[in-house]
């Protein structure tokens, strides 16, 4: 088992520590000023783009709310199990709310249910089928972006030929809820478009959706498309096009930010690139955190006073805003991220 690698907005110390053989480096955020309440956030992979993004969301929002105390951390890898264990130890440090994006939401219903069972309230991002949750915030309607998506494939591809289809994880919800209902929509919309093997999994790591998409190059000769779910996906296949010449010729389309994908949007090996802001999604996993701390309520149609989400739909515990973005190489400088 790897180490689990984790940052804070405040760090005063680093310590190792040592349980059943494995060693874990933890870091320890500072403690809350006397009065300040604290909002724990769980995220994937830490020093991935995207969180780090996330983080600088956490970082304002906390600016403005100084009777906070704010900090994120995440695991070294992919890994529901590490990410379950990353919350146990948050647990313990007994924080009043915590955010989570779930790499597995089976996985983590045990440490789910123990965080609610100790009075901490629970803001999920990424997690609408977790079972156990106060609520969670979605950027979007997840059904909706995955047939936008396949537009956006299905445009490149002239509605017809062999495409595949990249997840970050089997286990990932909103990855598999994009893919499900963009392969639905295909089959109903673009009868011509036929997707060739099964999901494939990256692990959210550009170097296995390179080699992934290098080996589905060869296997089907006459593939023109790939979809990505994850940030990483785009940047790993679009390099495996470019690789190959294929430019123009096999269209890639998917979630990433510009600061990921910008070169191959450049030179046509990624068609087109997708996303929500991570910094406007913490941002609002924070507002709903806060809410639930202070006993109010949220409504279908709260305005939580953040970009995208001025206007949310709530169904039961579900928030979902109005958050997707496209871009392509002739819009992609006006996104710093």
């Amino acid at each position: 088992m790897k180490p689990i690698f984790l940052t804070s907005i405040r760090i005063p110390a680093i310590k190792l520590l040592c349980a059943a053989g494995l060693a874990i480096i933890a870091a320890l955020p500072a403690t809350a000023a006397q009065g300040q309440k604290t909002i724990a956030i769980a995220v994937k992979v830490a020093g991935d783009p995207w969180w780090a993004r996330l983080e600088e969301g956490l970082k304002e929002f906390n600016g403005a709310h100084p009777d906070l105390h704010i900090f994120m951390q995440g695991v070294s890898r992919s890994d529901g199990a590490l990410q379950a264990q990353l919350i146990e130890d948050l647990i313990a440090q007994k924080p009043d709310a915590i955010g989570i994006v779930p790499i597995s939401p089976q996985t983590l219903e045990p440490v789910i249910a123990k965080a609610q069972a100790a009075g901490i309230k629970v803001v999920m991002h990424e997690g609408e089928t977790q079972p156990t949750k106060d609520f969670d915030v979605e950027a979007f309607d997840n059904a909706a972006y995955g047939r936008h998506l396949m537009d956006e494939l299905a445009k490149g591809m002239g509605e017809e030929g062999e495409y595949a289809v990249f997840v970050g994880k089997l286990t990932n919800v909103s990855h598999n809820q994009w893919v499900d209902a963009a392969v639905e929509y295909q089959k109903q919309k673009y009868p011509k478009m036929k997707m060739v093997g099964t999901k494939n999994e990256s692990n959210e790591d550009a170097a296995t959706a390179y080699r992934k998409a290098q080996e589905l190059l060869v296997a089907y000769p006459n593939i023109k498309g790939f979809q990505g779910s994850s940030s990483n996906d785009p940047v790993g296949i679009g390099q495996a096009v470019e690789e190959a010449g294929l430019q123009h010729k096999v269209h890639v389309v998917g979630t990433s930010l510009p600061s990921l994908s910008g070169n191959l949007l450049k030179s046509g090996a990624v068609e087109s690139i997708s996303f929500w802001d991570p910094k406007l999604a913490g941002m609002a996993m924070c507002e709903i955190a806060v809410r639930l701390l202070n006993g109010q309520a949220v409504k279908d149609g709260d305005d939580l006073g953040i970009e995208g989400y001025h206007h949310v739909a709530v169904k039961g515990n579900v928030i979902k805003g109005a958050a997707w973005i496209d871009v392509t190489k002739e819009n992609m400088d006006k996104y710093k991220l």
